[in-house]
């Protein structure tokens, strides 16, 4: 990768400001690439829900935390061109900084072993996969709701292995997080730690693959809608 200033860049030939402008304009638009949603991540413009995905898609995947470092690296290169501006109540500012609780710990790994989900998603949901209340929605495929958080549907989900999940597309976005094992749709393969980015452009049909169940972690900001033959919906709602 090409190096700018202290900064390697994720996108060789191209200029500093080059960059950024591209991130702002990821940033003003809807999600539907990795680029996208990093550089959301990057802008800390991500509701909660999102974030903490990512957060857990970093743990797992190191060439994306590099990205995410150099990113940052080269918006604060172009911070440094901004007219600085004078802090407000500047004593109350660094009272609160300076009192502020010190960062929670993860917890133990129980019996030596690594857990399953990542730090950032067992502080938010409290618990591994092991002991997610699951709740069965069809044959082979599990659901633990987290609820409506920050504007997102926050979900847990369980697919057996070999499973088709119905055929759907999204009236908004929506990021799904592998936790452990794998699933495929027409777009490619997925596993451990990789995210889908799907959109209303998406209409897909995910299969997990044989051998071990695919456990995920999923943000939605709108309903699914179901696509498909109603031939194909009932096979795939029976299993």
């Amino acid at each position: 990768m090409e190096q700018i200033g202290t900064a390697v860049s994720p996108y060789p030939g191209e200029t500093v400001v080059e960059i950024v402008e591209s991130l702002i304009r990821m940033v003003r638009e809807h999600i539907d690439t990795i680029d996208s949603l990093l550089a959301r991540y990057v802008a800390g413009t991500l509701p909660t829900p999102a974030r903490v995905l990512v957060e857990a898609h970093l743990e797992l995947k190191a060439d994306n935390r590099r990205k995410v470092a150099n990113l940052e690296a080269m918006a604060g290169l172009e911070l440094m061109d901004v007219d600085p501006v004078a802090l407000s109540n500047r004593d109350a500012m660094l009272a609160a900084v300076l009192g502020s609780a010190a960062p929670a710990t993860a917890a133990a790994v129980r019996g030596g072993e690594e857990r399953i989900f990542p730090k950032a998603l067992y502080d938010f949901v409290g618990f591994d996969a092991d002991d997610v209340p699951w709740r069965t929605k069809m044959p082979g495929f599990k659901e633990y709701e987290l609820g409506d958080i920050e504007g997102c549907h926050v979900n847990l989900f369980w697919i057996k292995p070999g499973r088709t999940v119905p055929a759907h597309t999204h009236e908004g976005s929506e990021l799904s997080l592998v936790l452990d094992g794998a699933f495929s749709d027409g777009r490619g393969h997925y596993g451990r730690g990789d995210i889908s980015v799907a959109d209303d452009s998406v209409d897909h049909r995910p299969s997990a693959d044989t051998g071990r169940p695919c456990i995920g972690f999923a943000v939605v900001d709108a309903p699914l809608k179901l696509t498909g033959s109603f031939r194909q919906l009932i096979g795939d709602i029976i299993g």
